[in-house]
């Protein structure tokens, strides 16, 4: 078992990682005139004006990590991520184990948090690779749709389960950030199905571009609040893994 330091670590890196790295995509496109004349000159397709895509849609998440350099950010960081993700859902199951075995037993949201995280590995590693088939291209996006699935789905039925072992693990967490947790997911859980006929739509670019920008946030913000929602563990007693 791992103390709650530890795991509050792992939830805030789950956290950073992502946001930092697709930031910094967005930005080597936006500013691609300073790496001009060097190893690191952004590719064409790869350029892009003045945006803010979480306001204005102008470009997309795709569109700005999949081409030289900001692959080479993008991709290792994304796998490493996933990674986390899967000792992070490990954790969780362990510490449902330990707090309330019964619940242990429906390993749901373990199933559906590594399957998130491997579907982000494979989404990373086939990122701008090009194939002109029909079923590539499908395969690349139920890729995409199995991992945004899968994750909702994961931290929803994480949640619940916490939600119900809550007054027995009460000195070692924080019932607001909990309420936070439910509201978000709850949150993400509408916007979804709101934006199923959109999706569906070949129009809406921006808005299409701007929902996948803020909906990424909405989503590894469940783990900020994760890291939130354990309280630091000032001695060192041991305590479950979990997040």
């Amino acid at each position: 078992m791992e103390n709650i330091n530890q795991i509050r670590k792992m939830s805030i890196w789950i956290f950073i990682l992502p946001v930092a790295a697709l930031n910094l995509c967005l930005f080597i496109s936006v500013n691609y005139l300073l790496f001009e004349n060097t190893i690191f000159a952004v590719d064409e397709i790869g350029k892009t004006g003045f945006t803010i895509p979480y306001i204005d849609g102008g470009v997309s998440i795709s569109r700005t990590a999949r081409t030289y350099p900001t692959y080479l950010i993008f991709k290792p960081t994304m796998i490493f991520t996933a990674i986390l993700l899967i000792k992070y859902w490990i954790a969780n199951n362990k510490l449902i184990g330990i707090v309330n075995n019964e619940i242990n037993k429906k390993k749901y949201f373990l199933i559906f948090g590594v399957g998130s995280a491997l579907f982000l590995i494979a989404h990373s590693i086939f990122l701008g690779i090009k194939f002109d088939y029909d079923l590539y291209k499908f395969f690349r996006r139920f890729v995409i749709l199995g991992f945004i699935i899968f994750e909702i789905i994961a931290q929803a039925l994480l949640v619940i389960s916490i939600f119900k072992i809550k007054e027995k693990i009460e000195k070692f967490i924080n019932k607001k950030i909990l309420i936070l947790k439910i509201i978000l997911v709850s949150i993400l859980i509408i916007i979804a199905l709101a934006s199923l006929p959109f999706l569906a739509s070949s129009g809406y670019t921006h808005f299409k571009h701007a929902l996948e920008w803020n909906y990424f946030i909405g989503v590894v913000l469940f783990y900020f609040l994760s890291f939130l929602f354990w309280k630091k563990n000032k001695t060192q007693v041991h305590t479950p893994e979990g997040a």
